[in-house]
């Protein structure tokens, strides 16, 4: 059996899956979620191999709620909104399945499903945080052991590089996220800057700036955390700051 979870916040969508999925006897519905913070928890908990995901939900979208998932089941996305299609398939999703969709279109969406689960390809959803986002992150998604916090980027006055992974720093907060640096530096917003190849600040936050070495510069943020700048790091704030 596939084990298989609903994570849809519309009743009515959450019986027309839960119909349709039930003529398919080698899939097993073992949760059904109404939200996204729902969705990461029956999926830590279940491990399934399936997830029919709505995007547009309260307080935390469907390419959020992935982010924090580690392995990742396979997906097939279930949303009325056509502008997501592209990032879906850019996450490597079984399919997109567009609103009102009928028994045929759903059972084509299964049938990708069990021969990619068959195949054992991995999905990489996580790759999701990689696709392009036409406007800036105006929210950044971070789990604390089984609590999920939702960060302004305001909130946030440094990202650092851990390996395969990123600290984000807030004034009295650390926390550990699987993203690349590239992504945050692409997809926050214009007061953020990358001096290091392995720092981003928040210029905002920066409280002042100190010579510490013959032309060599640290960043003292508002927080009294310093962190050292590149050459080329330090001529970007120059030119953000107008120095």
């Amino acid at each position: 059996m596939i084990k298989t979870i609903i994570i849809e916040d519309e009743l009515p969508a959450r019986n027309v899956l839960k119909h349709y999925l039930s003529r398919h006897e080698e899939f097993s519905l073992v949760a059904e979620c109404t939200n996204g913070f729902e969705g990461v928890k029956a999926i830590n908990e279940h491990r399934p191999e399936l997830i029919l995901l709505d995007i547009q939900m309260p307080k935390l979208n469907g390419f959020e709620m992935l982010e924090l998932v580690d392995p990742m089941p396979a997906v097939i996305f279930t949303t009325a909104y056509d502008e997501y299609a592209i990032r879906a398939f850019e996450t490597n999703a079984v399919d997109y399945l567009l609103k009102p969709f009928d028994e045929n279109r759903f059972d084509t969406a299964i049938d990708k499903a069990m021969k990619r689960i068959n195949d054992d390809i991995s999905p990489e959803i996580n790759k999701a945080a990689e696709s392009t986002v036409s406007q800036p992150l105006d929210q950044v998604v971070v789990s604390s052991g089984n609590k999920i916090e939702i960060l302004p980027p305001e909130y946030i006055y440094m990202i650092e590089a851990q390996d395969d992974y990123v600290m984000i720093h807030t004034n009295a907060e650390q926390y550990l996220k699987k993203k690349t640096m590239l992504f945050y530096e692409k997809h926050l917003g214009d007061h953020f800057l990358r001096i290091h190849r392995s720092y981003i600040i928040n210029t905002k936050q920066i409280g002042n700036i100190e010579l510490y070495g013959k032309q060599q510069y640290q960043i003292r943020l508002k927080n009294n955390m310093t962190v050292k700048t590149s050459k080329s790091g330090y001529k970007k704030i120059k030119e953000k700051l107008m120095l």
